[in-house]
């Protein structure tokens, strides 16, 4: 949806690089100009907005803990398995 701001974006600068009345032509900038962020704020919107709040992939601290403690208890073995020099 946000691609047709796009569209009606180049459009209005279209017709303001075809137009002889200079108030048209202010008219058809402001609307490219509005247009173009909408677009930009639709675009930000489907690549970040979508993902963030998203509470199912969020880790509950039960979770947190239990994958710490797993990862020390890997560097332990680690420590513990690495030949001496």
């Amino acid at each position: 949806m946000h691609w047709l701001f796009l569209l009606l974006a180049v459009g209005a600068l279209i017709l303001a690089f075809s137009t002889p009345h200079m108030s048209l032509l202010v008219l058809s900038l402001l609307a490219a100009l509005v247009l173009l962020l909408l677009w930009i704020r639709g675009w930000y919107l489907q690549r970040v907005g979508d993902s963030q709040g998203d509470a199912a992939t969020m880790v509950d601290p039960a979770e947190l803990r239990r994958l710490r403690e797993a990862a020390a208890a890997r560097k332990a073995v680690a420590a513990a398995s690495e030949p001496i020099r």
